[in-house]
């Protein structure tokens, strides 16, 4: 009986408003389409201003402005750049990274497909995924209870988890958004560390399997 291909797990550490990951993103889905079965993702949550509490500053405003500029010079994707145009906004991340990991819970074969719509929702819609409101609309599009999704987002538990995933990310050394490990016996190790097109992550793949 022919042996069955070791399923490859990669390890994809992101964030619902990192821009940079708004790019990887169709990356990953494009490879797990490729490889189907071969691969599995998980999806993993890092601290990206996760606990800001203070309006951006100008130059903070400056610095994203230029961050998306060069994602969509590399990626043909959209953006609407009346974000900037947005005053006192705080650019915390920590009600869409729990909302993600609600659904990772809830429906995990779903969690690469929200975190594309949560995506399309910052960047392109100019949606706040601060707002408890736009987050239950965002899963309800994929058929999870509002009453479900709210019982556990809202739970100290969830938050707890959150912290203990942002403290493993950072334990990994995965210190750019996006960060890339494929898991192995001896314990996760690095693919890559930003954004890379899928030919390059490919060799990068076959060179550690």
């Amino acid at each position: 009986m022919a042996q069955q291909p070791e399923k490859i797990t990669l390890l994809y550490v992101t964030n619902p408003m990192c821009a940079w990951c708004y790019g990887t993103t169709p990356v990953i889905r494009r490879l797990r389409a490729i490889w189907q079965s071969r691969l599995q993702v998980q999806v993993l949550l890092g601290d990206l201003q996760a606990h800001a509490s203070q309006p951006l500053l100008p130059r903070q405003k400056e610095q994203l402005a230029i961050s998306w500029h060069r994602v969509q010079e590399q990626i043909t994707l959209p953006f609407d750049f009346n974000f900037f145009t947005r005053r006192d906004f705080v650019f915390n991340t920590e009600p869409a990274c729990r909302a993600l990991l609600c659904v990772r819970l809830l429906r995990p074969v779903l969690t690469l497909e929200v975190l594309r719509a949560m995506h399309s929702a910052f960047f392109v819609d100019n949606l706040d995924l601060k707002n408890t409101a736009v987050l239950v609309q965002l899963v309800g599009m994929f058929g999870i209870s509002e009453n479900l999704f709210l019982t556990l987002f809202e739970s100290e538990e969830i938050q707890s988890q959150l912290e203990n995933e942002f403290a493993f990310v950072d334990s990994l050394g995965a210190n750019t958004y996006p960060s890339l490990f494929l898991k192995t016996k001896e314990g996760p190790q690095q693919l890559t560390a930003g954004f890379v097109q899928l030919e390059e992550l490919e060799h990068r793949l076959f060179q550690l399997l």
